[in-house]
């Protein structure tokens, strides 16, 4: 696969990444461990070396496979991981925690799960409010100096966040959501990423499944698959939003490819320093996405993608009302 690097970091990776957290968290039913293990050893061998994990999938499940399937690999791979909530079963109060010990304690756990001597790229998940992120960017600094954690990264961040973060260490990547289906990084993130050279990694590139066309109004979702929970997937919502659907199905048969590969496509043509991190369970899911890094959009195809997105409104939020909150900060 192409390869892409992150901003000026140097930090170089896969041109698609593989988003871990669906295997243990978040999308209902689990994917088994082992099977979990060998999908994400399958991605290796189809030319992914970027894997996204957080202590809080599972919570701590994931980050407990991706050190499992990546160990005998481990010097080939850059592992990305997270910090930033308390879990009951860290012994503390559950929500945000980006204190300088908590810090330390969450990093000293994600070493030993993913079985690794040092974290290759190291997310604070969500901006804790409490906490000024000169302390959390300075606190990662030392680990950095320490050999524990290689770069530093953010994750839902906003303008001033970013570059008070970066002016005290350097941000190597930003991790946010952004898609056909949620564009808002465009107006204010895009810029600043490209000024202060920080690579752009996108979850949810795929709207969280809704961009493949494998959802509709009579789609149901179990209580644990936590887009019930989503407004934008309430049914009037999706009814709304299929539209969307049905455009990007109208370019992926134009061009004889996939909605997903449109969708990923589109993406990786925004910037060259953008590395989607689509997920999956399913092994012809992950040989479908992998291949959109195949797929080159012209720029007139792309001016007009433009055009048609602009005239499509997208209905409901994104999240429910709490964590709409948390973005952006």
């Amino acid at each position: 696969m192409q390869q892409r690097t992150l901003g000026n970091s140097q930090l170089t990776v896969s041109a698609l990444g593989l988003g871990c957290m669906g295997l243990s968290h978040g999308y209902g039913a689990l994917t088994d461990n082992d099977a979990a293990a060998r999908l994400i050893r399958d991605a290796f061998e189809r030319g992914v070396t970027f894997f996204d994990t957080a202590q809080l999938y599972g919570p701590f499940i994931n980050e407990e496979v991706v050190g499992k399937a990546l160990s005998p690999i481990r010097d080939k791979v850059v592992i990305a991981t997270k910090f930033g909530f308390e879990l009951p079963a860290t012994g503390g109060q559950p929500g945000v925690n980006s204190r300088p010990d908590a810090i330390r304690r969450s990093v000293e756990g994600s070493l030993k799960r993913l079985n690794t001597e040092v974290i290759d790229l190291l997310y604070q998940h969500r901006v804790d409010p409490d906490v000024p992120v000169e302390d959390v960017a300075g606190t990662v600094g030392e680990l950095i100096a320490e050999g524990k954690v290689k770069h530093f990264g953010l994750s839902e961040a906003g303008e001033q966040t970013i570059r008070r973060a970066h002016a005290v260490q350097h941000v190597t990547a930003l991790q946010s959501e952004y898609s056909m289906w949620f564009r808002e990084p465009e107006t204010d993130i895009l810029p600043v990423l490209e000024e202060l050279g920080i690579g752009f990694v996108p979850f949810a590139p795929l709207g969280k499944g809704f961009l493949t066309g494998t959802i509709d109004i009579n789609t149901t979702f179990d209580s644990t698959d936590f887009r019930s929970t989503v407004p934008r997937f309430a049914k009037e919502a999706r009814q709304a939003n299929l539209a969307l659907v049905e455009l990007v199905g109208e370019i992926a048969s134009r061009n004889q490819v996939t909605r997903a590969q449109i969708a990923l496509s589109w993406l990786l043509a925004q910037k060259p320093w953008i590395v989607p991190i689509p997920g999956t369970t399913k092994l012809h899911r992950l040989e479908e996405n992998i291949a959109a890094a195949d797929v080159v959009l012209t720029q007139q195809e792309m001016d007009k993608i433009q055009r048609a997105l602009s005239a499509i409104p997208v209905k409901g939020e994104r999240y429910s009302p709490e964590h709409q909150a948390n973005w952006g900060r």
